[in-house]
């Protein structure tokens, strides 16, 4: 599907396993897109269940720092130039609620909260010194089950009569109070509206926690991931509203990207 005018277009990519490297969190094979979405001055939202600590540095060395990004799944938003992001409770209130399940319930869960930086950095592949920032947590605790399918319905069970949202991502389990990548870009995307022009929304993404944000937008783009069972197939994929890249990673996002753009010269 065309983009009906580039000069319109906004781009929301999650970034492991899409934009960055499932194993080696890389960007490299995604620089000559990246580049042309600067030239053309297109916006680039990065989409993540990283903490504003991790993406406010990576946004800034990819030269979109003006550009607000969605953090913690879109329990919170980074503001444009803004190292802190919007401070909140939530993470503290989310802890106590897992403190306050009976023992056998939350047994099978593990978090950040529950993890130094090194076990962080073990079961993530970043270095200690990024597992320091993605420890930072504002709106969402990431973690691991390691119990059956039935304790797991009923840990998910109880934290939601609790007013917690559970997403199930491309490494982790989140828990939260809500808020979503796809809800958060379609608040974005009205900021972005001109005059009798309205922005053009293309998303991308690998794993189920971005199915929604595939679905709101003009065009979602599925980026293959071999380390994990991926997306099955849509029903925007009938209509053309979303389409698979063939090459996974930032190799698959550059191929996209540049094919679109190229598209609408």
């Amino acid at each position: 599907m065309k983009p009906a005018n580039a000069a319109n277009m906004i781009v929301f990519s999650d970034l492991d396993g899409t934009l960055l490297d499932h194993e080696t969190y890389s960007y490299a094979e995604a620089d000559n897109a990246l580049a042309l979405l600067r030239e053309r001055r297109i916006p680039l939202i990065l989409a993540s269940s990283k903490t504003a600590a991790e993406i406010f540095p990576l946004r800034q060395t990819l030269g979109f720092q003006h550009c607000e990004a969605i953090v913690e799944n879109g329990a919170g938003l980074l503001a444009p130039g803004n190292p802190d992001g919007n401070a909140a409770t939530d993470y503290e209130q989310i802890l106590d609620l897992l403190s306050d399940l009976p023992n056998d319930v939350r047994a099978g869960f593990t978090g950040f909260s529950d993890w130094s930086a090194q076990e962080v950095a073990d079961r993530t592949g970043l270095s200690v010194q990024n597992s320091e920032l993605a420890k930072q947590r504002y709106f969402s605790e990431p973690g691991l089950w390691s119990g059956n399918d039935q304790a797991f319905d009923a840990f998910s069970y109880q934290l939601q009569e609790k007013g917690l949202v559970v997403q199930q991502g491309g490494r982790f389990i989140s828990l939260s109070f809500g808020g979503n990548k796809a809800g958060q870009m379609l608040e974005i995307q009205k900021r972005y509206h001109r005059a009798n022009q309205r922005a053009y929304s293309i998303a991308l993404g690998d794993a189920g926690n971005d199915i929604a944000m595939l679905e709101a937008a003009d065009l979602g783009v599925i980026i293959p991931n071999p380390d994990h069972k991926g997306i099955p197939r849509l029903d925007g994929e009938a209509s053309g509203s979303i389409i698979r890249a063939v090459a996974p990673g930032p190799r698959g996002w550059n191929e996209t990207i540049k094919t679109l753009l190229a598209n609408n010269e």
